[in-house]
């Protein structure tokens, strides 16, 4: 895969400022997880693919994808742009293969996965019924031992 050059200092810039932790969405999650009575660390970097949030207790790890950077089919996020159109797709190839064997290689280890997107996060009642949803099934164990 050919990285375009960055000869261009003010698209330099504007990727420098991208994040890859403590998004927005990853915030709006984490306080979702706690107020469901979620209990978890963030960013495990000794797990494969380094979990935005994850408990190893408890067996679970739940990665906030951004939909651009992760290409969500059919969201309005998940756009491909029209410059280096080629380039772009490969990335999101590859994005997407990659999430699959982390996520794959969590499971072998026996961990629950979650994927929650960026648009989810940034939709306060969606988050809210999906951080439910996940301390229901992630937190059933808590109330009435291990199934």
């Amino acid at each position: 895969m050919r990285t375009p050059s960055a000869s261009d200092p003010a698209r330099s810039a504007l990727m420098k400022r991208v994040r890859q932790s403590r998004t927005g969405a990853e915030e709006a999650v984490a306080a979702a997880l706690r107020l469901a009575g979620l209990h978890y660390r963030r960013n495990a970097k000794g797990l494969p693919g380094a979990p935005d949030f994850v408990n190893r207790s408890r067996r679970w790890a739940l990665f906030v994808n951004g939909c651009f950077w992760h290409h969500h089919k059919n969201c309005r996020r998940g756009t491909i742009p029209k410059q280096n159109n080629a380039f772009w797709l490969e990335k999101f190839t590859a994005n997407r293969a990659r999430d699959a064997r982390k996520a794959k290689a969590l499971r072998a280890l026996g961990f629950r996965v979650a994927i929650l997107w960026e648009c989810e996060a940034l939709d306060p009642p969606r988050l809210k019924a999906r951080a439910s949803r996940l301390a229901e099934r992630w937190g059933r164990e808590q109330l009435d031992g291990p199934r």
